[in-house]
This record gives structure tokens, sequence and C-alpha cells, in this order.
């Protein structure tokens, strides 16, 4: 086996910010990338991809991860409506834009109608830092759509059924991530990758080496599952594609984002298992505390915050000689 490597990213929109100097001078030059979400933007068209994507290289920053797959799609897709097929062809086209600019992963989901949720976003943290939590108690629904585990799972299939062996033609791996919250339902709307079992059975669907998981650390927190026998058992298949290094306090019905030293998890632990277990593959810090004097706009994504995960992360990887680029 070769020496195991973590590709240490960080997650950026399109548009350039004081994030991507922020990235820099932490030492980070690969990017997960949001694509741009406005009427302009074609994600069928390789020069407006390519317009983007010089935008972070004439930066030094090299684009390996698409996250989230484009909503204006992947939105049809996950409800199986009438627009399912059209979409399905769109993401077909991507594919091969994203093969010939080297972008080599997409992290997907299947949270239908409802995307990952949070109940508050102002939970006080260690020292009045501000977190997103959830508590199933305070849900409600702002609507009375309904669909159910048998659709999702008819979607979900048919979607890597027709995306898959696009996917191996372009070398273009997908990355599936857990339902967030992992409830089994958020008013009539079902979810479907609510544990370790239930992703396990969703990558194995459709068998292929361009199939496997991002590994969300706080969303299986949130399961209940033992971190390091999901990553065991992951990586046991070489299905371990994208890690998100955050953690929770909490349970799946009731639990909040924590300072990435300050949760439930050994987070030393689970950096000495992926190294053991020969894990390769992109990684970045999520859902970071708002911390004094900052904005509380875009909660989980603020940039003190982000800081301060970033040099934790990257001293837990210095600390067990973990290399990464």
């Amino acid at each position: 086996m070769s020496e195991a490597k973590m590709i240490l990213t960080d997650y950026f929109l399109s548009e350039k910010s004081l994030q991507w100097d922020y990235a820099k001078q932490m030492g980070i030059n690969h990017a997960v990338i949001r694509l741009p979400e406005d009427k302009d933007f074609n994600m069928c068209d390789k020069e407006h991809w390519r317009q983007v994507y010089n935008r972070f290289t004439s930066y030094g920053i090299k684009p390996v991860v698409l996250e989230p797959m484009p909503n204006c799609v992947h939105d049809h897709i996950k409800l199986g409506d009438d627009r399912r097929d059209e979409s399905i062809e769109k993401v077909i086209k991507m594919l091969k834009i994203m093969d010939e600019l080297d972008i080599r992963l997409i992290c997907f989901n299947f949270m239908a109608h409802i995307g990952w949720y949070r109940s508050s976003s102002n939970i006080l943290e260690r020292g009045g830092a501000l977190v997103t939590g959830f508590n199933i108690n305070d849900y409600m629904a702002n609507d009375n759509f309904t669909i159910t585990e048998e659709e999702l799972w008819y979607n979900y299939e048919y979607f890597l059924k027709a995306v898959i062996p696009y996917a191996e033609k372009y070398g273009v791996k997908l990355a599936l991530h857990p339902d967030d919250p992992p409830v089994s339902k958020l008013g009539g709307v079902s979810r479907i990758l609510t544990s370790m079992e239930k992703v396990d059975k969703a990558i194995n669907l459709v068998k292929s080496d361009y199939l496997g998981v991002t590994l969300c650390q706080g969303t299986y927190s949130a399961m209940g599952e033992d971190i390091t026998r999901v990553i065991r058992h992951f990586s046991g298949n070489g299905k371990v594609l994208f890690v998100h290094f955050r953690d929770i306090c909490g349970n799946k019905n009731n639990f909040h984002e924590t300072f990435h030293d300050n949760g439930q998890t050994d987070m030393a632990e689970t950096i000495k298992v992926y190294l053991e277990s020969g894990v390769s593959c992109p990684i970045r810090v999520d859902h970071v505390p708002t911390m004094a004097g900052e904005d509380n706009t875009i909660p989980g994504y603020a940039a003190v915050g982000r800081l301060f995960a970033v040099g934790y992360l990257k001293g837990l990887l210095d600390a067990t000689g973990y290399s990464y680029m």
C-alpha cells in the first residue's frame, strides 16, 4: 500500500473573498468548490466552468471537489419529478467537463425537499461562541409535502444506474453524504441515510469503485455510531472518498455543534484510525463556531472559527505523522 496522504481543503464559494486569503495563509492549496447558483451560470458549459476554475488556479488553489451537486438539478433527481431525466443528462454533461478540468470528486446527498437542517443557529458554546443545533421538538413543517422511504430508495437507485456508468467513464467519483440530522422523518419527509448500515446499503446498490462515502463525522456521531468503527468499516472497502471533520454533543434528536476539540468524539483518535486504515482523500473542516466579533449571518461558516479548526486539524495530522498536501 502506498503512503496514506490527506488532501487538505477548504470550502469556497466561487467568488473571491477574504476566506481565500485566509486559506492560502493557512497553507491550503486545494478547494472544495460550490458552483455559482444564478441564472447566468450554465453547469453544462465548459467555458463557464473554466472561468470559475481559472479564478481559483490563478490564485494558487486547485479545485478537487464539487460540493454540493448543483441544487438546480439535484432537487429534481431526489424528488423524481418530471424534470429528473433532463437533470440527469445535465449531470452527465457536467461529469465530462469535470474530467477535462481534472476535478475528480462530487460530494452529494439524498435529502429530498429539506437539506441539512438546524432548528437553532445561536446556541452558546465555549466562551460564548455561537453554534448551530437541532432539537426535533422544535421542528415545524412549513408545508404538507410528503415523500416515502420507498420513493426515495427508488429515486436514488434510478439516479445511480443512470449516472455511475458515466462517472466510471470520466473518472469522477461520487461521495455520498448521510442525512443531517439523521432522523427518519422531518414532518412528512422521510430520510433514508440515517445509519451506517443504511449508508452501506446505499453505496452497494450499484457496485462501483466510483461510489463511496463522505465520512461526515458529526452526522455519524449524531447517529450514535462509533466513529472509529465507521472509519474502519468504510475504509476497509476502499469507500472513504472524502472527510468532513467536525463534532457535536448530543444525539440525533437533540444536538449542537462544538469546537473541534470540545465535542463527544476523540478527534485525535479518528485521525490515527484514518492513517492506520490507509485513507487517502480530501478532508475539510465543517460547521465551525461563530466567534467574538464575527457576524453570524452564515452560521457554521464564519472565518475565525475556521482558522481555529484548520489549525487544530493540521496539528493532529502533524502529530500523527499523517502526510498531507
